[in-house]
């Protein structure tokens, strides 16, 4: 997406006018352009809270650019180095981003007195005091409390602790988190060493997306204004005590004492424990980024251990089609959210199935994806098996073959860390991404292919390149149909069909 260097950052593609900013040198003021429409002064201003002091903005919203001004050229040049590595986003559209020529900005107070008055009330939280911009402009108060409450929208993918703290501590000292479930949504408490930080990272991150197009952060200050945490463990921390005991994750989650109380003066705070309170921007270490789900993809499909957590990777899957399900055809539909290791259909209850997953995350992953779907006319139902593993008979006694390995298939789809498969996991839809199209095949031989599995080719589209292609169907069920019949497809010369359900519509 970026050509870029230690000191410029351009976009490639139809930008061959902006060529001469490839030489630009570092300066504070940094060029961003192809914003969305309708974007906010506050949503460019977050793009650079992290970096330092902005000081300046310009917004050209007639040409969807902004211009931005940092406190210093090394903030600027952090923010540049960063955004090379981790696609910036605003509203989930990735916006460019590259040093000016400008090496400050002068601006018409008039022409751009709203700009002016959001950055004059963020300027004011970043120092602590209160904002003197005209109230009806924007109403920014001092920040009330140092705990913030987020909540995970749309969670397809496992959200830890650690991934919180990934997050939130780029913005100032994490001190302590508390993790719970409430009306079936997964929420948290978390508590910066300054009320200003959590501001810093409320303005920055609400409605940002962890991972690719969904596990949406929505964040706003809790009325609490101290967190007690009593054990450390997957379900809360105090990274200011790591001296206290593990105790019972599950005791910890429902002891309401853990919120501590309203009402009180703020308590005072230590260093946070020796936990720096600079931003680290080291890619390395797994951190994630928070405006972009690119380097989280591999934590999302199971590789943050949710350890302790107890979950088996074995599924249950019950009102099944018993003359139509085969141990193939479930490996390849729960093979879309996760490796599936060993597929066993019951000898005395053929319309259920075990499956075994790599691990309890993706197990979780496919039983929110496939509880519910309707498969071969019958609606299935998921849910997570009491058991750890699923036993192979003894030779000879499997003479239904109702049990299979896959343990050692080459069809699995997240084997390979860091895999692009990890970015590209989405719910069943009746649109589905076809992939490693063989050379001559045409819009005909597909439609007809799709066709003859028993569905309806309501739409089509070739990519560029002709080697990929989305392809509708009528249904949702008759997408899974065709993709549990049609993925690995031989096409003939070692071109193997690659099928997965898209976001998109034709």
């Amino acid at each position: 997406m970026y050509s870029s260097s230690p000191t410029s950052m351009t976009a490639n593609g139809s930008d061959t006018k902006k060529q001469r900013l490839d030489e630009s040198p570092p300066s504070r003021v940094l060029h961003i352009r192809k914003l969305p429409n309708e974007v906010s002064e506050t949503e460019v201003i977050a793009l650079g809270l992290p970096f330092g002091k902005v000081t300046n903005i310009l917004m050209l919203k007639g040409k969807n650019q902004a211009f931005l001004e940092l406190g210093t050229e090394e903030a600027a040049i952090t923010m540049v180095n960063y955004y090379t590595a981790v696609t910036p986003q605003v509203r989930n559209t990735p916006v460019f981003i590259q040093y000016s020529n400008h090496k400050e900005l002068k601006t018409d107070s008039a022409l751009n007195q709203r700009a002016q008055a959001v950055l004059q009330a963020v300027s004011a939280v970043q120092d602590g005091s209160s904002p003197s911009s005209d109230p009806g402009v924007l109403d920014l108060a001092p920040p009330p409390s140092p705990v913030l409450r987020i909540i995970i929208d749309n969670m397809f993918y496992p959200v830890t602790l650690d991934v919180l703290q990934q997050i939130f501590s780029k913005f100032g000292t994490v001190m302590k988190i508390i993790t719970f479930t409430k009306n079936n949504q997964f929420q948290a408490l978390l508590q910066f060493s300054d009320p200003v930080n959590a501001q810093q990272a409320k303005l920055s991150l609400d409605g940002q997306n962890i991972y690719n197009s969904c596990c949406t952060l929505r964040i706003d200050f809790s009325k609490l204004v101290n967190l007690n945490v009593k054990y450390n463990n997957d379900k809360s921390r105090d990274y200011t005590r790591p001296d206290l005991p593990t105790g019972d994750g599950e005791s910890a989650n429902k002891d309401h004492s853990l919120l501590g109380t309203p009402s009180g003066a703020l308590a005072s705070y230590s260093s946070g424990g020796g936990y720096s309170n600079s931003l680290s921007l080291s890619q390395g270490g797994g951190a994630i980024s928070p405006l972009s789900a690119a380097a989280a993809a591999a934590a999302a499909a199971g590789r943050v251990a949710l350890s302790g957590s107890g979950v088996s990777g074995v599924l249950l899957a019950s009102n099944l089609n018993e003359e139509m399900v085969t141990p193939q055809s479930i490996f390849t539909l729960f093979g879309v959210y996760g490796d599936v290791q060993r597929v066993k259909i019951l000898y005395n209850k053929k319309d259920s199935a075990l499956i075994q997953l790599s691990d309890g995350n993706q197990a979780q992953l496919a039983m929110s994806h496939l509880n519910g779907q309707k498969v071969f006319g019958k609606v299935m139902r998921v849910t997570l098996s009491k058991h750890q593993t699923v036993a192979l008979p003894r030779e000879g006694l499997d003479d239904q073959l109702l049990t299979k390995d896959f343990s050692g298939s080459p069809l699995h789809r997240f084997k390979k860390p860091g895999s692009k498969n990890f970015q590209n996991i989405f719910p069943p839809s009746a649109t589905l991404h076809l992939s490693n199209v063989r050379d001559g095949v045409g819009e005909d031989d597909l439609r007809l292919l799709f066709s003859n599995s028993g569905g309806t080719v309501k739409a089509f589209k070739f990519f560029q390149d002709r080697k990929m292609a989305l392809i509708q169907m009528t249904s949702v069920e008759e997408a899974i149909q065709t993709l549990m019949e049609l993925h690995n497809y031989d096409m003939g010369g070692n071109h193997h069909l690659k099928v997965s359900f898209s976001k998109s519509t034709i």
